[in-house]
């Protein structure tokens, strides 16, 4: 009797360790699923905003949800493995029990040693049917699992796609904005090139094509001489008289320029490069030609043209005309110039 046991346990395959690694192998696998879920739930209601950042993390969240569903895919294939291997020792165990049963019914071998094999058998038979059994439940609730990941990875690649069609609408309107944006700015450009057009015309018709009053560029270049006295900011009596024209010219232009366009005069002081000494009013350059552009700044204001129409700034004699270290070149450098450009 001794002897046949041994034959029998050697003849029987315990699936049971294998089945125990690969279950447990399983519930972490779907802990972990779970874990993701509920983070790419989160991040997703809190950040889909159709930004390339959000879009980023949808394509990542995909990427990993797919991985994780290969995996589980994996893992029920070894699972539906070991269930097959499963009910192929339980065919084998009903095989074996029925050919003892046969032997028993024909009296062919020992009466008792064949009823304890049987006995053991179907014990075994049990086992491995409850076994098999809680393997297939494990299978459907895999197939389960494998089912909602698949859900969520559609509803993932939908969410995506919608925050790209959001996002290519954005970007679309954008498109459209700066293309409008900057139809209406060349507009508004092309008008304030016209109103300086016509402010230009106006200041050579007043000031009577005066040789040492020129244009350079988009500018009326003013000599120092012809504003002030030397070494002095404040505009002398010749000064004022040109400045008046200019004013008048100004205030008649201002009125016909529409108040959507941000329009500003600018007055800009240029010295040359010869410093001044320090026992004088000005420290140097940069304060001579600061005063000065000041200075037509404030005459301005009297004659009623508006402060927030007008900037005065002081350049020194950094920014020269004439690159040239001649009285010729500096005294071109010494200068007053005006510049009707947008604030």
């Amino acid at each position: 009797m001794s002897v046949s046991r041994s034959r029998y346990r050697e003849r029987s395959v315990n699936y049971w360790p294998g089945f125990v690694d690969a279950l447990a192998t399983l519930l972490l696998a779907i802990m972990f699923l779970l874990s993701v879920f509920v983070l790419a739930q989160f991040l997703l209601s809190q950040e889909i905003t159709g930004k390339d950042e959000v879009l980023n993390r949808l394509n990542s969240q995909i990427d990993e949800l797919t991985a994780l569903l290969a995996l589980e895919q994996a893992n029920k294939q070894d699972l539906e493995d070991n269930v097959a291997n499963l009910q192929a020792s339980l065919s084998s165990s009903q095989d074996e029990r029925s050919r003892l049963e046969e032997m028993l019914a024909s009296g062919s071998d020992d009466t008792e040693q064949t009823e304890e094999r049987i006995s053991s058998l179907t014990t075994r038979i049990d086992e491995e049917r409850q076994i098999s059994q809680r393997a297939l439940s494990q299978v459907e609730l895999l197939n389960q699992q494998i089912s909602a990941l698949r859900r969520q990875i559609a509803a993932l690649e939908d969410a995506l796609d919608a925050s790209e069609e959001r996002d290519r609408e954005s970007q679309t309107k954008i498109a459209d904005l700066g293309k409008r944006l900057n139809v209406a700015l060349a507009q508004r450009v092309q008008e304030l090139n016209r109103y300086r057009s016509d402010f230009f015309g106006r200041l050579r018709a007043i000031l009577g094509g005066r040789s040492d009053i020129r244009i350079v560029g988009d500018r009326f270049v003013f000599p120092s001489e012809v504003l002030f006295s030397s070494g002095a900011a404040e505009l002398n009596e010749n000064g004022k008289t040109e400045m008046l024209k200019v004013a008048e010219a100004l205030i008649q232009i201002g009125s016909e320029i529409p108040d959507d366009i941000n329009w500003v005069l600018r007055v800009d002081g240029h010295t040359d490069n010869i410093p001044l000494s320090g026992t004088g009013r000005f420290a140097d350059n940069w304060e001579l030609s600061s005063s000065r552009a000041t200075s037509v700044v404030k005459f301005f204001i009297e004659q009623g043209i508006p402060a927030n129409r007008l900037v005065a700034a002081g350049f020194g004699e950094f920014q020269p005309l004439v690159d040239e270290d001649t009285d010729e070149a500096r005294a071109k450098n010494r200068r007053i110039e005006l510049k009707l450009t947008e604030r």
